[in-house]
C-alpha cells in the first residue's frame, strides 16, 4: 500500500545520496513487508524527480576526481569493499530473507553470486589497458584507450536485491564512472547496507547513490541528461520501454527481460539426476528467478517416468519460514504476486492442462510461528501443456513446474526456437552428439548441459537472445567493461616528421 504521509510507525527506510542517508523531497513511502508473515516491517521512500536530480547531481560533481583515480586506487577501493563484504554477507543474506521471502542460505548463495563480480572488478585495470601500435604511418603512432562513461545507473529488480545491483556497480565504478541505483521497493534494505559498506571501503562520497522509489524515479533517471547508460533487469515490457525510452534520449542501455526457461530431457539421461534438477531450478527461490526452468520438455518416454517423481517430490517440498535452515521453499513475495500466480493456475486448469500438483491448498501454519497471514504457495505440477496455453507462453514467475510432451529431440528443440523468451535452456542428456548440436542450434543466450541454472561465472558474462535481452551487451565479465567504458583512439605525430605544404587528398599510410 502506498501512502501520501511520512514513514510513521515502522522503520524509515531512505535514499543515499552524496555519502549519506536521505529522507528525500517527495514524501510519498511504500510499506515494505515480511513475506513470511505478512506483516509490515518499514516504510521505504519513494524518490521524485528531484531526488533522482539531487542523486545525479551528487555523481556528476564525484565524476571528474573519480576517472582521474588511477586503475590500481579504484581497484584498492574493490578490494576492501571485498573484505567488508565478506565480513557482512550473513547480515545481508538476512536482509534479503526478511524483505524477499527466500530461504536464508539460497540468500547467502545470492551474496556469493554477487562478491564473484566484485572479485572479477578488483582485478579491472588489465581490462582497462589499450592498445598501440608503433609507426602506423611513418613518423606517426596510434593507440587507443577506454575511458568511463560518467554518471550511471542501475533499476535492478525485487528478486535479487544484492546479486542483480552487483552485476552492475562494482564494474561501473571500477571503470572509472560514478553510479545511482534504482532497486525495487520491495525489498529495499540491502542497497542501503550496501552503500554503507562502500563508503566504509573508503569510496569517495557522491561515486555510489541509491534512489529509493518507483516508475517516477525510473523515468527521472531514463530522461536526466547527465545519465550515460542504463542498466536494467526486470521483465520484458519493461525491459523494452526502458529501452526504448533510453535510447530516445540519447544512452546506452543494457535492458534485460524476462524469460521462459526450458529443460529438455532426453530418455537416455539419468532420471534421478533430472528430477533433482527441475526440482531444485523450478521451486528454488519459489521460481522468482530469470533463470528458473519452469518449463520440462520431455521426450520420448521419458514423461511417463519422470513425472510421478516429479509430482511426489513437489508434494513434499519443505515450504518453510526462509530463517528456518531446514526450508527449501519460501513465501511468495507479495500478496499481489500470490494472486498473480494463482491466477495463472486456474488459467492452466482451465485450458486443459492436466494439475498434478496443486499448491493453492498450502496453509502457512505449518511454515511456521507466525506465518499464518504470510503469502504462501506450495510447489505446483503442471502435465500435458501445449504451446499453445498461456502457461506455457507467459512468464509466470512463481513455483509452477509445466511438463511439455515431445516426441522426439527435433520437436524439443523447435519448441524452444519458436519461443519469443531465449534467456536459459538446458538439456539433460548422455549423449555427446545431442549435446553439442543443442549447445549448436538452440535459440537461448545461455546454455546449460546437464547443468540446470547455466549463470556464468563473473568474468564470462549474463545475456539472453530475443525478447529476453535489448541491447548489444551482455552484463558483468568483458562485455560489461565495454559497456561502461568508450574507445578513444588517438593518432600522433612530431613536427620533425611532417612534410610541407597542405594535403587535400584522403590521407593515407606512407
Amino acid at each position: 500500500m502506498n501512502s501520501t504521509t511520512p514513514a510513521r510507525l515502522k522503520a524509515s527506510i531512505p535514499h543515499w545520496i552524496g555519502g549519506r542517508a536521505a529522507d528525500g523531497e517527495s514524501g510519498r513511502v511504500q510499506d515494505v513487508t515480511n513475506p513470511a508473515s505478512g506483516a509490515v516491517t518499514g516504510q521505504v521512500a519513494l524518490g521524485s524527480a528531484e531526488d533522482v536530480a539531487a542523486a545525479v547531481a551528487a555523481a556528476q560533481a564525484a565524476f571528474p576526481a573519480w576517472a582521474d583515480t588511477p586503475p590500481i586506487r579504484r581497484a584498492r577501493v574493490m578490494f576492501k569493499f571485498l573484505e567488508l563484504l565478506n565480513q557482512q554477507k550473513d547480515a545481508l543474506a538476512h536482509a534479503i530473507t526478511a524483505e524477499h521471502g527466500k530461504v536464508f542460505t539460497d540468500a547467502q548463495g545470492e551474496v556469493a553470486r554477487g562478491i564473484d563480480i566484485v572479485e572479477f572488478a578488483c582485478g579491472i585495470p588489465q581490462l582497462l589497458k589499450g592498445d598501440y601500435t608503433d609507426q602506423v604511418s611513418t613518423g606517426m603512432d596510434n593507440w587507443t584507450l577506454r575511458q568511463p562513461l560518467g554518471v550511471v545507473a542501475g533499476i535492478t529488480p525485487f528478486n535479487f536485491p544484492c546479486m542483480v545491483p552487483m552485476w552492475m556497480f562494482p564494474v561501473a565504478i571500477a571503470a572509472g564512472n560514478t553510479f545511482v541505483l534504482k532497486p525495487s521497493p520491495l525489498d529495499p534494505s540491502p542497497s542501503l547496507l550496501i552503500a554503507e559498506l562502500l563508503k566504509q571501503a573508503g569510496l569517495p562520497d557522491g561515486v555510489f547513490n541509491v534512489v529509493q522509489g518507483d516508475k517516477v524515479a525510473v523515468d527521472a533517471l531514463l530522461e536526466h541528461p547527465d545519465v550515460k547508460a542504463v542498466s536494467f533487469v526486470g521483465s520484458t515490457p519493461i525491459a523494452n520501454h526502458i529501452y526504448e525510452t533510453g535510447a530516445r534520449h540519447g544512452k546506452r542501455v543494457q535492458a534485460l527481460g524476462g524469460a521462459k526457461n526450458h529443460m529438455v530431457v532426453m530418455p537416455d539421461a539419468d532420471i534421478d539426476q533430472a528430477v533433482d534438477a527441475l526440482i531444485g531450478s523450478a521451486y528454488g527461490s519459489a521460481g522468482e528467478r530469470c533463470m528458473a526452468i519452469s518449463v520440462a520438455v520431455l521426450v520420448g518416454d521419458v514423461a511417463d517416468r519422470i513425472v510421478p517423481k516429479l509430482a511426489e517430490r513437489a508434494r513434499a517440498l519443505k515450504v518453510l519460514d526462509g530463517e528456518n535452515l531446514d526450508a527449501e521453499m519460501g513465501p511468495i513475495v507479495t500478496r499481489a504476486a500470490l494472486e498473480r500466480i494463482t491466477g495463472y493456475i486456474a488459467q492452466g486448469e482451465q485450458e486443459g492442462a492436466q494439475l498434478v500438483v496443486d499448491g493453492r491448498g498450502f496453509d502457512g501454519k505449518t511454515a511456521g510461528a507466525g506465518c499464518a497471514d504470510g503469502f504462501w504457495l506450495g510447489g505446483t505440477l503442471f502435465d500435458h501443456v501445449t504451446p499453445e496455453m498461456r502457461i506455457y507462453k507467459e512468464e509466470i514467475f512463481g513455483p509452477v513446474l509445466a511438463c511439455v510432451r515431445a516426441k522426439d529431440f527435433g520437436e524439443a528443440l523447435q519448441l524452444i526456437n519458436d519461443h519469443e523468451f531465449g534467456n536459459g535452456v538446458s538439456c539433460f542428456t548422455r549423449d555427446g552428439n545431442v549435446a553439442r548440436e543443442f549447445g549448436r542450434r538452440v535459440q537461448v543466450g545461455m546454455v546449460g548441459i546437464n547443468v540446470p541454472i547455466p549463470v556464468p561465472m563473473a568474468w564470462h558474462g549474463f545475456g539472453g537472445w530475443k525478447k529476453s535481452l535489448f541491447g548489444d551487451m551482455h552484463a558483468y565479465g568483458e562485455e560489461g567493461v565495454r559497456f561502461y567504458t568508450k574507445q578513444k583512439s588517438i593518432m600522433q605525430r612530431w613536427p620533425e616528421s611532417i612534410g610541407k605544404g597542405a594535403e587535400f587528398v584522403m590521407p593515407t599510410a606512407k
